[in-house]
């Protein structure tokens, strides 16, 4: 499987973004409620990450959002979503009370964007994680990487093609269900 590009961080940012075809950097952080989620405990299942800059801003809302309606996408290549930013534990079970996420929210918190720093994501600049998504297979290996510069959505087709891709269905047809959610985010 080939991963969208860019493969590294924008220009200007430092950070090594693991290529597609490496392991997968392993992690443990706290979910919404405050339970420890660890990438390799979810061996076995693709994963997903999602790294996003802020609760409750704008965009990063818009593209949870479009995750959240479109679940299903993810259900049926049986991945697991895990949404990462900055914000703490309280900060995400909030936001995801308020927007009706099912997937963990985890707190890249302290130390602080360390998870995304190892993923090549961190901007120490703003302090914030960048827009970045990566898919990873059932023994833990990158399989789909995209990292979009400050203010740009990710590209929701992304996610089915590589899916699709992953789960050995690279002949499927766009899905006319998928829910882009509002074009004005």
């Amino acid at each position: 499987m080939t991963g969208s590009a860019p493969a590294q961080a924008p220009a200007g940012q430092p950070g090594n973004v693991p290529a597609v075809g490496q392991p997968a950097p392993d992690f443990e952080l706290v979910n919404q409620f405050g339970e420890p989620v660890r990438l390799s405990e979810l061996r076995g299942r693709a994963v997903v990450l999602v790294f996003f800059p802020f609760a409750f801003s704008g965009i990063c809302t818009g593209e949870l959002c479009e995750l959240r309606d479109n679940l299903s996408v993810f259900e049926n290549a049986a991945a697991v979503v895990l949404g990462i930013s900055v914000d703490s534990k309280f900060a995400q079970r909030a936001y995801a009370e308020k927007e009706g996420y099912s997937f963990d929210l985890l707190a890249d918190f302290w130390p602080h964007g360390a998870v995304a720093e190892r993923y090549g994501v961190f901007d120490p600049e703003s302090g914030m994680a960048l827009r970045g998504t990566f898919i990873i297979d059932a023994d833990g290996t990158v399989r789909y990487v995209v990292v979009n510069p400050r203010g740009q959505a990710r590209d929701f087709a992304g996610y089915r093609s590589a899916l699709a891709e992953l789960s050995g269905d690279s002949t499927a047809p766009a899905d006319p269900s998928f829910n882009r959610g509002p074009e004005t985010v």
